[in-house]
């Protein structure tokens, strides 16, 4: 007679005994990388709203539908022959500067007194100067550059960052020859040429 086979057996290996909730795998993969998600997304939302792209500092118009890059200042400094030297000191003891510029006509113009546009050679009261940072808006500085003597404007601009970086320089006359010269300069550095664009050689 033969014996009865034995039951098979229904135990597969270890059963785990905690409950879900203790378990790392499902704390990590099921409840964690879902819930970083889902904050990392209102946190993209909260910053594309709230923190927006600064406004680009330059002179454009619309015509219908297309914008426009108005260079007519820079074409007139160019006409007129327009160069600049400017040169910063740093304060003693703070984060302040001394900025002088040196507004340099052609001496064809000096000689004559007349610009090659018949118009007088005259040295504005003041020039407007804008020193823009590449990427961050909160480190741009604006001020007037004063008319001392001769060719040579003076203006101090407080608190600029020491840190160097990528700047727009910009040196321009509001008066009636609405000219502008422009440069690019690693700033604070201790001396910027300004010469008119090539492009309307």
């Amino acid at each position: 007679m033969k014996k009865p086979a034995p039951a098979a057996s229904t135990q597969f290996g270890h059963q785990d005994t905690q409950p879900w909730y203790k378990n790392y795998m499902v704390l990590i993969f099921v409840i964690g990388l879902p819930l970083f998600v889902v904050v990392s997304c209102i946190w993209f939302v909260f910053y594309s709203i709230e923190v927006k792209d600064s406004v680009v500092r330059d002179d454009w118009y619309m015509d219908g539908k297309t914008l426009y890059q108005d260079v007519s200042r820079d074409k007139l400094a160019h006409d007129l022959g327009l160069q600049g030297q400017m040169v910063f000191t740093k304060l003693p003891q703070s984060e302040d500067y001394e900025i002088d510029f040196w507004l340099d006509y052609p001496a064809d113009s000096l000689q004559s007194g007349n610009l090659p546009n018949g118009v007088p050679v005259t040295y504005p009261d003041m020039l407007t100067l804008s020193i823009s940072h590449a990427t961050d808006i909160h480190k741009d500085h604006d001020t007037v550059l004063k008319h001392v003597s001769d060719n040579q404007y003076h203006a101090t601009i407080s608190n600029f960052d020491p840190l160097p970086a990528k700047y727009y320089v910009q040196v321009s006359n509001e008066e009636a020859l609405n000219w502008r010269l422009r440069e690019v300069g690693k700033l604070p550095q201790s001396k910027i040429t300004f010469a008119p664009l090539s492009s309307f050689n």
